[in-house]
């Protein structure tokens, strides 16, 4: 009988490739020694201070010192770090409960600390005993913490970044081992089926000629209109949706001169949207804050805190940001005076209505008490502000339709909705029945 091929050479292939496919993945997956980090140097313990209790002293210091004084560096009154080691607690006792009164009676310390500090009046603290004054202290009297040094690090496999890149790697490298395989044993059997049927004198039957497809449609006229008028409707579809996209900006997030953080202030802080935005409450529009808005916290707010700190974003970044603003009002943050030397910041301004509409926020946020994120979404969230609604007819409309008048303490709408509901008979009006479908309120 005549040979029709040596299938021992393909079983050999095979057990080739699937031997590389071993030996590769082996190496892949080997692991790296992992060097040993050294550990955290312990802190140094907290100094005591005429016996204070620093953590006591922490809180008294945020609730009664932090608008004015850092630790470590000049605010509207001196850096307070090691305080104690300039002046002796008796004279400190003294200045904490009423340094006014020191300054007037000529006390040269007490004149110095005032001339030193832009002759700026310390707030007299008499409720502050003399023990809650000893836990201040000792809260200033520790060491600043050192900035832990970056060490080395090597990912665990399994753990690390890099494990998932290489096990992705071997996943693809395994997968085209295989499609290449099968494409070659398809090859080989093909020729060994070819091989087969000319030994046994097996003839192919030609292929009979076919009507193209494109032909067999274009003769078919039902079907030539059928998809004509399919494609017709399909095209006036998304053309119509195209064009009602027009001029419809949702998700606009456009970068600013500045990076201000709603989620750090409206968020974290909890500032309410009027304190900055105070003309929403009786203007048509909500406005820009002035710098000077800015300034009323940040004046003694140079840097965030360390929680602040995102992976995006670190701390010296944001501090970065704060100093841009400094630098727009003239800010001398070493002197704390204002230079004079100022620079317009240029917001770029994220929503916009069309010249023919008319939008009051005073109407909605005084008259209706609609809480700004009904419009502007979530911002106690955003790190960066953006525009949430679409803004559009349609999405005014709806929600005229469906929100409810507060009627609770507004004897404006008293009489009007005692005549509305009897004419529609419900207890509750909403927007839409008081009129808030008519053009003429939007559109003047």
């Amino acid at each position: 009988m005549k040979k029709v091929g040596n299938h021992n050479s393909i079983s050999r292939k095979l057990y080739l490739g699937l031997g590389l496919m071993l030996i590769f993945s082996l190496n892949s997956f080997a692991q790296t020694a992992v060097p040993a980090v050294a550990p955290a140097a312990t802190p140094p313990a907290a100094v005591a201070t005429q016996g204070g209790d620093a953590a006591k002293g922490k809180e008294l210091f945020n609730a009664n010192c932090a608008a004015c004084h850092k630790l470590d560096a000049k605010a509207t009154g001196p850096m307070l770090r090691g305080i104690s080691a300039k002046h002796d607690m008796a004279w400190i006792y003294k200045w904490v409960h009423n340094s006014s009164d020191m300054i007037k009676s000529g006390d040269a310390a007490a004149v110095k600390v005032f001339e030193e500090n832009n002759k700026s009046v310390m707030t007299a603290f008499p409720q502050l005993t003399e023990a809650d004054i000893n836990d201040i202290i000792a809260y200033t009297s520790e060491p600043k913490a050192e900035a832990p040094v970056a060490a080395g690090t090597a990912s665990v496999p399994g753990t690390g970044g890099n494990d998932s890149s290489i096990s992705n790697n071997v996943i693809l490298g395994a997968l085209a081992l295989v499609m290449v395989m099968l494409v070659v044993m398809l090859f080989l059997v093909n020729n060994v089926l070819t091989k087969v049927a000319k030994a046994n004198g097996i003839e192919v039957a030609p292929k009979t000629p076919t009507t193209p497809i494109w032909k067999a449609f274009a003769r078919n006229q039902f079907l030539v209109l059928v998809t004509s008028i399919f494609l017709l409707l399909s095209g006036a579809y998304f053309v119509y949706g195209f064009l009602m996209q027009v001029g419809v900006d949702q998700d606009y997030e456009p970068i600013q001169p500045i990076h201000y953080s709603h989620r750090i202030h409206a968020g974290s802080n909890g500032i309410s949207c009027k304190y900055c935005h105070s003309s929403a409450r009786v203007s048509k529009n909500a406005g820009i804050p002035s710098l000077n808005v800015c300034m009323n916290c940040h004046k003694n707010i140079s840097e965030v805190s360390d929680t602040t700190a995102t992976p995006d974003h670190s701390k010296a970044f944001y501090d970065g940001e704060i100093q841009k603003l400094y630098t727009a009002v003239g800010w001398d943050q070493a002197t704390q005076k204002y230079t004079g030397k100022t620079q317009p910041v240029k917001w770029v301004r994220i929503h916009n209505l069309p010249d023919f509409v008319y939008f009051n926020h005073s109407q909605h946020v005084t008259v209706a008490g609609i809480e700004c994120q009904t419009c502007h979404g979530p911002v106690q969230t955003y790190e960066v502000q953006k525009q949430f609604a679409p803004l559009t007819m349609g999405w005014c409309i709806n929600c005229h339709r469906k929100t409810e008048v507060k009627m609770e303490g507004n004897d404006y709408y008293t009489k009007i909705h005692e005549e509305l509901s009897k004419k529609y008979g419900v207890d509750k009006l909403t927007a839409a029945q008081m009129g808030g479908l008519e053009c003429g309120k939007c559109h003047y």
